[in-house]
């Protein structure tokens, strides 16, 4: 359906840009209330009030009762019913796949495992085939998906849509992967890099909601952060800005997967980690190692605090360079806790340049495993238009 144009300048072209901007507001944040709405918009309160009756009543919007500060408030969310998109994140040796509505609400959801050197034209097979499958439980097919939103474990060159540093995603560099999977499912798809995605999710969602700029450092296999300014992701001219795990941490050290030597990820990232146990150990998977620390074991707590070490050093040179108001730990080796996050902590605060309010606060991500899928749902939310009488992808 084609929407009907409005001479500028007019009352109907101004009404019209007042709904797209409340639209707009709720896709980025979710659910709101009409009071924060108005804040979020700049619109007045009678404004948003009429705004969202309206556009309740033509089925674009949905509205529930809440309680603010102890008193009644109107929630506002963008509707069910406007469709589906789906999240999907390929780490180094796990996929997740989620299929959500319009408010982010999950509605089916599976994981599975990969190899450790996943291909392109095999994963994106299996991935059309399972998108299928988990629509079809929902009573539709892939056709009726909005778009579709992907993370991948290494930087996404924002102008090409392929990898843009040779060596950290082998079996995926040269290939627009998004033009591959609509060719697959013939629905529109968006990637960025696991990293930013992770931490679009907790700017938007998470811990780093009421920040004005955050950094999301992952910690797993890799390690890659995102960087947030005022709610949208900063990429650089490449889209490697954030790439922490290749920081320099020794100039002699050992030869990483990006060529270079003594990077944090020859330290502190998975393999590394992981190659410090003898094979007798069976410290095969970080979450081998994870379990026992948990079960009180010195040599796997003690790996795992000096990754933390290392990771300080690092985050306090981006602390340095970006100056961020909070810090946000995600990835597998996160679910640590404090056995991480304290030597980290430490480590900023001996290395990082003080300032008068303090260092950012470091703190756990909200949604565990699941935080790079709620970023590729999204980047997928952010590229469908909606309005009252059309629901478009943005191209």
């Amino acid at each position: 359906m084609a929407r009907r144009r409005v001479p500028p300048g007019s009352q109907s072209s101004l009404r019209e840009a007042n709904r797209a901007r409340l639209v707009e507001s709720l896709k980025r944040h979710g659910r709101l209330t009409q009071v924060e709405l108005a804040g979020s918009t700049g619109l007045s309160p009678a404004t948003v009030s009429n705004i969202v009756k309206e556009l309740t009543a033509s089925g674009v919007l949905h509205t529930s009762f809440t309680s603010r500060s102890g008193r009644r408030a109107t929630l506002v969310s963008l509707a069910r019913q406007l469709g589906l998109v789906a999240g999907v994140h390929y780490s180094s040796r796990q996929l997740h796949i989620a299929i959500a509505d319009a408010t982010r609400t999950i509605v089916s959801q599976t994981t599975l495992p990969l190899p450790i050197d996943h291909r392109a034209d095999a994963e994106l097979d299996r991935l059309a085939i399972l998108l299928g499958e988990l629509m079809e439980t929902l009573g539709g097919s892939v056709s009726e998906l909005l778009a579709v939103g992907l993370a991948l474990p290494a930087p996404i060159d924002p102008r090409t849509g392929m990898v843009s540093t040779p060596g950290l995603l082998r079996g995926w560099e040269g290939i627009d992967v998004a033009a591959s999977l609509t060719a697959r499912i013939g629905r529109p798809v968006f990637v960025d890099s696991e990293a930013n995605l992770g931490g679009l999710a907790e700017a938007r969602e998470g811990e780093g909601r009421s920040a004005a700029s955050s950094v999301f450092i992952r910690i797993g296999h890799s390690i890659s952060a995102g960087l947030v300014v005022g709610g949208d992701l900063f990429h650089g001219v490449n889209g490697k800005a954030g790439q922490i795990g290749h920081v320099t941490i020794d100039e002699n050290g050992p030869i990483c997967r990006c060529s270079n030597r003594g990077c944090l990820e020859t330290y502190a990232g998975g393999p590394a980690l992981l190659s410090l146990f003898p094979p007798s150990e069976g410290m095969l998977r970080l979450s081998d190692l994870l379990q026992a620390a948990d079960d009180g074991d010195g040599s796997a707590r003690r790996v795992i605090a000096d990754a933390g070490r290392h990771i300080g050093i690092a985050a306090a040179s981006l602390c340095n360079l970006f100056d961020p108001e909070l810090i946000v730990v995600g990835g597998e080796l996160a679910q640590a806790g404090e056995i991480l996050m304290a030597p980290m902590r430490h480590s900023l605060e001996r290395t990082a340049l003080p300032a008068a309010a303090g260092l950012p606060e470091v703190v756990a991500a909200s949604f565990g495993e699941w935080a790079e899928t709620r970023g590729a749902i999204a980047i997928a939310l952010d590229q469908v238009t909606v309005a009252s009488d059309v629901i478009a992808v943005t191209a």
